[in-house]
């Protein structure tokens, strides 16, 4: 009884070893190619469970996914200007001919990316040697990039891979170089920044010389309005003495002299020399001669 269920135990081993040599599945992000004898027999692309013959068949399988081809070193550069450039880029790209990619490359990735890597260098290297440092950086950037994505591709075809994407992440200048060039930008926004000051400095002096000028010409037009109105008030005042004194021109002499007595003897200390006869002590004589027969 127990060698039967021994027996029966090795039957079913025996049957497990042989379904799992026999039966091996197919994920959805993998390509499948079955070989025989070394030769390729089947390529299959659909996931789901497949069979082979064990001992004479054996599977391998390859990424179906987009992958990236990132250099862990900037490459460098020459562009038209005969300037050296630091570029960083990437590459997606992924497998759609699996048979081709096996012959090609035997299937290895690492030579796929070295032939990719080839391939998107040497494309970079012509197209950068074609342009200016401000066309690699923003002015031609887009197109440089679709120009290489469609060479990359042409040349990945002949191994089975597609080329997705070509992608600048930077573009620097060496070490070397970007010292003088940041002393050269530093020096152009210090002469830019001069330049500014200057014009701010000529124009705020525009400004003064013409406030000035402005302020010149309103104390000049209110000086001639005043002394246009003073004018015009003498005149008047002038006009009204003549016709109120005009009725007795000798209160009009008696009052000029008044004023003319107030104006000479404002002061205590106020000295006139004149002759004793003079017309100016005319009033003053007629006075004090009143004053004596007054008194008498």
């Amino acid at each position: 009884m127990k060698s039967g269920l021994n027996f029966i135990a090795a039957i079913v081993a025996a049957i497990l070893v042989v379904l799992g040599a026999t039966i091996f599945t197919v994920d959805q992000r993998k390509f499948a190619i079955v070989f025989q004898f070394g030769e390729v027999r089947e390529v299959i692309s659909e996931p789901g469970l497949y069979f082979k013959w064990p001992m004479i068949q054996n599977v391998r399988y390859f990424d179906k996914r987009i992958l990236t081809l990132d250099n862990t070193e900037p490459e460098r550069f020459i562009t038209s200007e005969k300037k050296n450039v630091l570029v960083d880029s990437f590459v997606k790209w992924k497998i759609i001919d699996p048979q081709l990619y096996y012959v090609s490359v035997a299937g290895d990735e690492i030579r796929a990316k070295t032939r990719l890597s080839q391939t998107v260098n040497a494309g970079l290297r012509e197209e950068f040697g074609k342009r200016t440092v401000h066309d690699v950086v923003s002015g031609e950037r887009d197109l440089i990039m679709e120009q290489m994505r469609d060479k990359a591709d042409q040349d990945a075809r002949k191994i089975g891979v597609q080329i997705i994407d070509v992608r600048v992440k930077r573009v620097d200048f060496p070490p070397e170089v970007s010292e003088s060039v940041y002393r050269r930008m530093e020096a152009e926004r210090k002469r830019v920044a001069n330049a500014l000051r200057s014009e701010g400095f000529a124009e705020a002096e525009k400004l003064r010389a013409d406030a000035d000028r402005q302020r010149e010409v309103i104390v000049a037009e209110a000086y001639r309005d005043a002394q246009k109105m003073k004018g015009e008030g003498d005149a008047k005042a002038t006009a009204t003495y003549a016709q109120a004194f005009g009725q007795n021109p000798e209160f009009y002499a008696f009052y000029r002299s008044l004023e003319a007595y107030r104006n000479s003897f404002n002061g205590k200390n106020d000295v006139i020399v004149v002759e004793p006869n003079s017309d100016f002590f005319k009033y003053m004589k007629s006075i004090g001669r009143g004053g004596e027969k007054t008194g008498k």
